[in-house]
């Protein structure tokens, strides 16, 4: 018989029941350092007084009006993104998702008021994840993500990473522009060099195709910067975010330039909850916090020491570990052993990893992680490594 909860998890038996900075508490009883902040999401923790304080604030005001009256903190939160990053103009949603839905039709509605809406390609990267929508699965294109949900949806050419030859190759007269995430999350968190990031700004304003970016995963703070393409130097033309900027409360976003978004007038897109009253509240509460470059600072010193540590790690333990990779919290552990053996030893040490991509774990704590927490995260995956190797895994 079918699990009332449909079963497209292969969730792990344990579950929680409470939330307190970065420590989760099972309903097993036990206390768990949270490494994975719910894939990138809880970037200020759990139950942080801060966020908890202005999601009740607003609770107390109004929940939900729709999006066909104006919204004050919708409106603050858009002002804030505004200011803070290269946009004009914000498009809110509920998911990670719907916002890299909304940016492509940004870049196809772009074309089309220029008269060419024979310009509606877009050229995706081997090995990305832009969501689990039917648009989103086929612009990443992958069989892991596609098989048995065709026919796919037309307009999207996979093209090789990092590889600005292959990507010239794919042009033609009816590309719109290109979408990227900086840093590949589900791919295995492999970051895509600031040299050929500046070689897409470039092309792309060569060419006159629109640059869309996908932070979802990598930015709100994640890499040490506001947002990932900031390592760059560069900026793009549009930019899905999510997960970090709602600091575990459902929420999304489309940024843009006024340029690109000159088509998006009042009925071609929409949306019932995006950009609702809670969801915004929260969302102004985190952006004012990361926003701040003392905060900033502190998250790239947390990193730096993070990964010297997970490099000794690495010598310490070569048969289980490969190598990290990434930029700020942001780290992929890439494994000799397998992955899913890594991530199930570390829960057994209380320590909470995601898996991904290229046999790799997320290790993606809070951006508010102290010292001594980090200390303790290194000590664990310690211990799980020596399990590993004692019971025959390597």
């Amino acid at each position: 018989m079918i699990d009332a909860v449909m079963p497209t998890y292969a969730r792990t038996p344990m579950g929680f029941e409470k939330g307190d900075g970065c420590w989760l508490y099972g309903t097993d009883g036990n206390k768990y350092l949270d490494a994975g902040a719910g894939i990138a999401v809880n970037a200020l923790g759990h139950s942080n007084p801060l966020l908890v304080e202005a999601l009740i604030d607003q609770a107390n005001k109004v929940w939900h009006t729709s999006n066909l009256y104006r919204i004050p903190k919708q409106e603050e939160l858009a002002s804030l993104l505004v200011e803070n990053t290269f946009a004009d103009t914000v498009f809110f949603t509920n998911s990670g998702a719907e916002a890299v839905e909304c940016t492509v039709k940004v870049m196809r509605k772009y074309w089309d008021q220029q008269g060419h809406p024979e310009r509606n390609e877009i050229i995706t990267f081997n090995n990305s994840f832009h969501g689990r929508t039917l648009g989103m699965i086929s612009a990443a294109g992958s069989d892991k993500l596609t098989k048995g949900f065709g026919p796919l949806l037309p307009g999207f050419v996979q093209v090789e990473p990092a590889n600005i030859a292959g990507i010239r190759e794919a042009l033609s007269e009816k590309t719109a522009g290109i979408l990227v995430e900086p840093v590949l999350g589900e791919g295995g968190i492999i970051p895509l060099p600031d040299g050929f990031l500046r070689e897409l700004r470039s092309l792309c304003n060569e060419e006159g195709i629109v640059l869309a970016l996908d932070e979802i995963q990598c930015g709100m703070g994640r890499t040490g910067k506001l947002f990932a393409h900031e390592w760059a130097g560069i900026t793009p033309d549009i930019m899905a975010i999510a997960k970090g900027i709602g600091g575990g409360f459902p929420l999304g976003a489309c940024l843009a330039t006024e340029k690109t978004a000159q088509g998006m007038t009042a009925g071609t897109h929409g949306s019932t909850y995006g950009g609702n009253p809670l969801a915004c509240a929260v969302g102004c509460r985190v952006l004012s916090i990361i926003a701040d470059e003392a905060f900033l600072k502190k998250v790239r010193q947390s990193a730096r020491w993070l990964r010297q540590q997970i490099e000794s790690v690495i010598a310490t333990y070569p048969d289980v570990f490969e190598e990290v990779r990434g930029e700020g919290l942001m780290l992929g552990l890439k494994c000799k052993v397998n992955n899913m053996d890594v991530v199930n030893s570390c829960y057994d040490q209380h320590l909470l990893t995601v898996p991904g991509g290229d046999n790799v774990i997320r290790i993606l704590p809070p951006l508010i992680i102290d010292q001594e927490e980090l200390g303790q995260m290194i000590t664990r995956l310690e211990k799980a490594a020596t399990n590993l190797k004692e019971n025959g895994h390597a």
